[in-house]
């Protein structure tokens, strides 16, 4: 049988694809930026790959509605909370965002894996999902830079998936009653399925942050300038579940250093003098007592020390909660790249990326397209030392999607400026970021001097 990722391999001119991540590549003033692995980088080393068998598999809900599908990817039972996404491209990036741990992923797309793997188009290391619906799997991808498959993609990383199931009728159920727990997996084992799927509790009671943040802190562009070989603001960004494009992003702005969310504030300005901070998206609920509620911390020190701080995703969330706004589970997300967003203070219409369960309650109408479940946080105190505007909503359903912080150089965005849908609507908001921190940052050559030594 031929191998379709080989093959792919050699009409690409013969040359091994690159491998690895590294955001510091290629900005001014850097030399030997540290690499890291890419979730894609497994396929280039592997040529022994089964194909997918398509056994029967069964998917079950926590309601009692009941799919049959085939099998492929790992032939292990998957469980956690059934969630969709309506990108019609972009299945790579989605396997590999940390926003999706402790969740089932269900593409609505109903064609999945056309173009295959690529090489350096993951968005962390790993594939999050703890397993993958769709309706048809592409078994042959259809296209020249194609190291592998979705099947080849998620069997090397040990995830399931099923296919054949009618995602349309799946979508239509969750948007109409809420995210519900759910299990797949072979039929044969549809009892012990049914005995976990009883006993199953919500992915958000665990702390999914702490499971997808890194490891220590390290400076991803070292020395890095501008065009002029001005030194570049250095930026601390925490990581709840990060992703790469969004550091990319950042490294071409700021010597950036890659923190872990549960790295405290102190130890952060000890370690590292940063001249700003940044939170990135996550996945769980932003209200939990393990490493989003020390991330959460870390940011309200960081305001109420008038360093500029910008949010994304659960970043915006836990300056939400810090603001002293609930945070609240919705109905059943957004979740694609196709989400209309309002400028309330220009009024233009971003369309963006987005991917998120959860959301910051508005402070006039509290909290919209709640789930049926009713979770949500305690009302809190507001310990930013600021008040706060709501900047931008949901064209949908109104929710709030950014806050700008009165009298402080910081804001927040619930989408995800680095994912250009719109394709470059949100691209900007990095760029007043910038901007921001430019204002503020230290001047004094001393300084910049002593920050360069650390």
């Amino acid at each position: 049988m031929i191998n379709n990722r080989v093959l792919a391999v050699s009409l690409m001119s013969n040359s091994t694809p690159a491998r690895g991540f590294s955001p510091g590549a290629n900005i001014f003033g850097v030399n030997n930026p540290p690499t890291f692995i890419d979730a894609a980088d497994i396929l280039i080393d592997s040529d022994d790959i089964q194909p997918a068998s398509l056994a029967p598999g069964l998917l079950l809900l926590a309601d009692g509605t009941r799919f049959k599908g085939s099998l492929f990817g790992s032939e292990t039972i998957a469980q956690g909370e059934l969630v969709f996404t309506t990108g019609m491209c972009g299945y790579q990036e989605s396997l590999t965002d940390p926003s999706f741990a402790g969740q089932v992923l269900t593409f609505t797309w109903p064609l999945l894996g056309n173009y295959g793997i690529h090489a350096n188009n993951s968005e962390s290391s790993g594939v999050w999902p703890r397993g993958v619906i769709c309706r048809e799997l592409m078994k042959v991808p259809d296209h020249r830079d194609s190291i592998g498959s979705v099947h080849e993609f998620l069997l090397s990383h040990g995830v399931p998936g099923i296919e054949g199931i009618d995602t349309r009728a799946l979508t239509r159920r969750v948007r109409e009653y809420g995210t519900v727990l759910c299990i797949f997996g072979p039929v044969e084992k549809e009892q012990e399925m049914q005995g976990i799927l009883d006993e199953m509790t919500p992915p958000d009671y665990e702390d999914l942050v702490s499971e997808v943040t890194c490891s220590e802190s390290v400076i991803l562009n070292k020395g890095a300038t501008d065009i002029d070989g001005n030194l570049l603001p250095r930026l601390a960004a925490i990581d709840c579940g990060v992703k790469f494009n969004i550091l990319r992003e950042l490294c071409r702005r700021f010597e950036v250093v890659w923190c872990p969310a549960n790295m405290p504030f102190n130890e952060i300005i000890e370690k590292w003098s940063p001249d700003a901070f940044f939170s990135s998206n996550g996945p769980g609920d932003p209200a939990h007592p393990g490493a989003a509620t020390i991330a959460r911390n870390t940011l309200s020190s960081a305001v109420r020390s008038d360093l500029p701080v910008m949010g994304i995703c659960l970043g915006h969330q836990l300056m939400g909660l810090a603001a002293g706004l609930r945070t609240y589970k919705l109905r059943y997300g957004h979740r694609g790249a196709n989400q209309p967003v309002v400028d309330l203070q220009s009024g233009l219409v971003h369309i963006t990326s987005q991917n998120h369960g959860f959301a910051v309650e508005d402070p006039e109408q509290g909290m919209l397209a709640p789930h049926p479940s009713g979770a949500c946080s305690e009302k809190g105190d507001n310990v930013l030392g600021s008040d706060f505007i709501v900047r931008y909503v949901n064209a949908n359903d109104r929710t709030v999607e950014g806050l700008d912080l009165v009298g402080k150089p910081s804001f927040t965005v619930q989408f995800h400026p680095e994912a250009c849908p719109g394709p470059h609507d949100a691209a900007p908001l990095f760029d007043r970021f910038s901007e921001i921190v430019e204002k503020n940052s230290m001047s004094n050559e001393a300084t910049k001097t002593l920050r360069g030594s650390k």
